[in-house]
């Protein structure tokens, strides 16, 4: 009587091994468009060269890629999925915007797993426009998935006056897309030299410093969240508030200017 197969290593080692065999097709895809791009040109180029040059049928690059621009970006796809999975799995006590900051330092990670690639892959994008349009479709599925996780921790309907979290989620996103982009660029000009990772931190700091700890309380609900923002007295020509370090400045604001009415 036959046995039954087992699961387990075996299966997983399979697994291993088809996605390190997809992951060097695709790099390999990949090199072989971008020396053809930088040697022919980018127009003179053709498919059926790419996939002759990466020693693969044509059906095989088709396999992979839908076109030839998406050649020379072969780890975006692979990257979403790893980012997709730091929001997943956030801590629910960690605050929505370092979630976000997380998430994209696995993109910046991708660019410097090999840095002669993205520098060489940098100057493509800035002499062939149809490999920018591209790039910039890639980065803005980032962004989609920043702002859609960021607005999944506030009540738009709930918005009102002085509450500007669904607002501030839509800004953020962009903010820390628009951060990681100017330092991943500063980066690429410099030919991929210094710690982009330390670059990248400090422009964060920079981020929520501007944005503050008010966009998101988080995605549990705290006591302090329903207390007010902000005490605000006034003693002769001087207003004096003391905010709590989660108010966001349109909170704080909006008390200042409440009490100036009332005074």
């Amino acid at each position: 009587m036959s046995q039954p197969a087992k699961s387990g290593a075996p299966e997983t080692a399979t697994v291993r091994r088809a996605a390190a065999q997809r992951h060097r097709v695709r790099q390999d895809l990949a090199s072989a468009a971008m020396h053809l791009f930088a040697t022919q040109g980018y127009e003179a180029t053709t498919v059926d060269e790419i996939a002759a040059t990466a020693g693969v049928a044509r059906r095989t690059f088709f396999r992979h890629f839908r076109s030839k621009e998406e050649a020379i970006f072969p780890d975006h796809d692979d990257t979403l999925v790893r980012v997709q999975a730091v929001l997943d799995c956030a801590d629910p006590h960690e605050h929505p915007l370092d979630t976000v900051c997380r998430g994209i330092t696995e993109v910046l990670r991708m660019y410097a797993q090999v840095p002669e690639v993205s520098v060489e892959r940098y100057r493509l994008t800035r002499e062939v426009p149809t490999l920018r349009e591209r790039e910039i479709a890639s980065v803005a599925r980032y962004e989609r998935l920043f702002t859609r996780y960021l607005l999944g921790h506030f009540d738009e309907g709930a918005q009102g006056y002085g509450d500007d979290d669904p607002l501030l989620a839509e800004v953020a996103a962009s903010a820390v897309v628009a951060a990681h982009n100017h330092v991943l660029r500063r980066w690429l000009r410099a030919d991929g030299k210094g710690d982009v990772e330390a670059q990248l931190d400090h422009a964060f700091d920079v981020i929520k410093a501007t944005f503050g700890t008010g966009i998101g309380a988080g995605r549990i609900p705290s006591r302090a969240a329903s207390t007010t923002p902000a005490t605000v007295s006034r003693h002769g020509e001087v207003v004096v508030a003391v905010a709590r370090t989660d108010a966001s400045p349109a909170q704080i604001l909006h008390s200042i200017e409440e009490a100036l009415r009332k005074a």
